[in-house]
């Protein structure tokens, strides 16, 4: 079965994934991360210099690797979610959703049934013409999904409404986002926890995925207790800057 058939059915089904941020355009980065066993990656052109092509070749070694991707797309328009999709992404992650009627045009935009999105079976989500029209529209529906990310208190009130917009597949939070919205600096802060406990119930409740943002592996166990079961574990810098401090730590240890 395919990596993105796979995520959705996974995704839907509630079940434990950890995945990272994709920054660096390099695609052996993405062939890395999959052989190293995430369960998905998510290309970050929200705040990573992605564009058609870039993205187009993210996607491409996601599929070498076997590794499901999603595109966090840097605004929530139907250019962006065509391109990703039409590329073969597993799915769009949209940052800033703030209440159930931008969940509800993201979801139009997603679909081609009942929604707005153009229709192609040429793509490379479509074999390049390989399933034809018929099987390309039967699938879609079933491979691609969407995640609304929460990142602001408005979004955190409305969470329960986004969660329970058919077509909406998970929420996850930008504890990051959240602090920063409240003015403050600190995301693990009583009242920000307090806000992700919020949003992990509403997903819950809507029978959808609960997602986080975590910089610290340590922080999914508290998470996952909340109902949390999409994790986004750091990001490819993070993890090279972590590893390239530590091993020239070591190096200069060595050398004293």
């Amino acid at each position: 079965m395919p990596a993105r058939q796979a995520f959705a059915q996974r995704l839907r089904a509630r079940a434990p994934m950890i995945g990272t941020f994709v920054k660096l355009r390099d695609p052996a980065v993405i062939e890395m991360l999959g052989g190293a066993g995430f369960d998905f990656v998510v290309i970050d052109a929200e705040h990573a210099p992605f564009d058609r092509e870039n993205i187009a070749c993210a996607i491409l070694a996601a599929r070498a690797a076997n590794v499901a991707a999603l595109v966090r797309i840097p605004e929530a328009d139907g250019h962006w979610i065509s391109t990703a999709l039409d590329c073969g992404a597993a799915g769009i992650m949209v940052p800033q959703v703030r209440h159930a009627t931008m969940a509800e045009l993201l979801v139009q935009r997603v679909r081609y049934r009942g929604g707005m999105r153009g229709f192609s079976p040429s793509t490379a989500a479509a074999g390049y013409g390989a399933r034809g029209i018929a099987e390309h529209l039967e699938a879609q529906d079933k491979e691609t999904v969407l995640i609304c990310q929460i990142e602001d208190s408005s979004a955190v009130a409305a969470a329960a409404d986004i969660a329970a917009m058919d077509g909406v597949d998970g929420l996850l939070v930008g504890p990051v986002d959240l602090a920063v919205s409240q003015g403050s600096t600190n995301p693990a802060a009583p009242e920000i926890v307090a806000m992700g406990v919020e949003v992990m119930n509403a997903a819950r409740t809507a029978g959808v995925s609960g997602g986080m943002f975590v910089s610290d592996a340590s922080a999914i166990s508290r998470w996952s207790g909340c109902g949390g079961t999409l994790f986004v574990l750091g990001t490819d810098q993070s993890f090279l800057l972590q590893s390239a401090k530590a091993g020239l730590a070591s190096a200069r240890q060595a050398l004293a």
